[in-house]
């Protein structure tokens, strides 16, 4: 799903976030991105999102060279992957409902089928009670799970988040995490740049550690079905 092959990235000033960076996400996979602050984990996922681009080297995403969209159609890209932020990014003076419309709208969606896509997302989230509040009305853990269905409600392949549990405490954190593993359980790849280790290890999934821009070795997943989760009615 995701092929890094030697990708470096040089801001102005000389600063070398990622150096000849190789590595692969498989379809269906779902891997964490680690490392200390200014290892290149958020540089790695904004390449993936055509947020930056590389100063050199490729970005494969299902088959699809990035350096090879243009930026009139970076847009269409960006609708087919499911971005997390760890502060949210929601439009404050607009209701839940319409915060994980969003996407769809932009996409052209009619209003029945987006309504029932929005509600089918709230409900994977267990925020279909709360489709009509406004997010500053939330708790920190519901404006996340509001992002992640944001996030999800156009069913995309690929998912990536960057550090999405980082403002939550450690139950909140595994509560998050489990929603991604439903999500990854139905086939959505997903790739999370975080670095809590301990919350990694208790998923069992495979790590990719950055340090300084350049990739260390990796640890393995172990068995990825000791926090089981019910996929529920989202489906691909």
């Amino acid at each position: 799903m995701i092929r890094i092959e030697n990708a470096v990235k040089r801001f102005p000033g000389g600063q070398e976030a990622l150096k000849g960076l190789t590595l692969s996400v498989a379809r269906g996979e779902m891997a964490f991105v680690t490392g200390h602050s200014g290892a290149g984990k958020s540089t790695l996922l904004r390449l993936i999102a055509l947020i930056e681009r590389p100063t050199s080297g490729q970005v494969i995403v299902d088959g699809q060279n990035l350096s090879r969209v243009s930026r009139r159609k970076i847009p269409a890209y960006r609708r087919e992957l499911g971005m997390v932020f760890q502060d949210h990014k929601l439009l404050y003076d607009r209701p839940v409902f319409d915060n994980v419309a969003l996407p769809l709208v932009i996409a052209g969606f009619g209003h029945r089928e987006a309504a029932r896509k929005v509600r089918a997302a709230l409900d994977q989230v267990g925020l279909l009670h709360k489709e009509r509040q406004r997010p500053e009305t939330l708790s920190t853990g519901e404006q996340q799970r509001v992002g992640i269905a944001r996030a999800i409600v156009s069913r995309p392949k690929l998912l990536i988040a960057d550090e999405p549990t980082g403002n939550l405490d450690p139950d909140l954190s595994l509560e998050v995490m489990r929603i991604f593993r439903r999500f990854n359980e139905v086939g959505v790849t997903l790739l999370i740049a975080s670095h809590d280790i301990a919350l990694i290890d208790q998923l069992g999934c495979r790590r990719i550690p950055l340090e300084n821009g350049a990739l260390q070795s990796e640890a393995g997943a172990e068995d990825q079905d000791d926090m089981p989760g019910d996929a529920g009615t989202w489906q691909q």
